[in-house]
């Protein structure tokens, strides 16, 4: 798998959304969704259509990794403010910085694109991850573990020293 991300500034961005604690191994992402779809449609001041899986993890979780470690990931839209957040939903204020973001096709259900991220891209690439938020924009041609889905995978990075 050879693909070549595109090396963006992120401005700060505001979500609001549903987030759970899980792993890799006791994945909750299913149920995180299928919560924050029934709620989706009370959130106010929608800035754009697209959906965000947000993952926020603990520092040194890719240099420690297990699969067993929990990190805190995120259902949530953009707004262009935090008035009138529903009940059962949060507020995440994104900090903006600099993201490598890929164009990916295919299933969701396939990890061989974050493989290729960390295992050859990254490596190879003169930056090392960012402590900051991994997200992926599930915009309009987003289908959930469809080979024909695309999403733009954001991956916070900054230059190697």
């Amino acid at each position: 798998m050879e693909v070549t991300p595109t090396i963006q500034t992120l401005s700060e961005k505001k979500l609001v959304g549903k987030r759970k604690t899980m792993s890799f191994v006791v994945n909750k992402t299913g149920e995180l969704w299928i919560e924050f779809m029934l709620l989706r449609k009370t959130i106010r001041n929608n800035s754009t259509k697209e959906l965000i899986s947000l993952q926020n993890y603990r520092p040194n979780y890719f240099t420690e990794f297990d699969p067993a470690n929990e990190f805190e990931k995120w259902a949530a839209v953009e707004v262009s403010d935090y008035d009138g957040v529903p009940p059962g939903m949060e507020t995440f204020t994104l900090e903006g910085g600099l993201y490598a973001t890929f164009n990916y096709k295919g299933s969701s259900a396939n990890t061989g694109i974050f493989q290729f991220i960390f295992r050859t891209w990254l490596p190879n690439s003169g930056y090392v991850l960012d402590d900051r938020p991994h997200f992926e924009i599930l915009g309009e041609n987003y289908r959930n573990n469809d080979p024909e889905s695309e999403e733009e995978i954001w991956i916070p990075i900054k230059p190697r020293m």
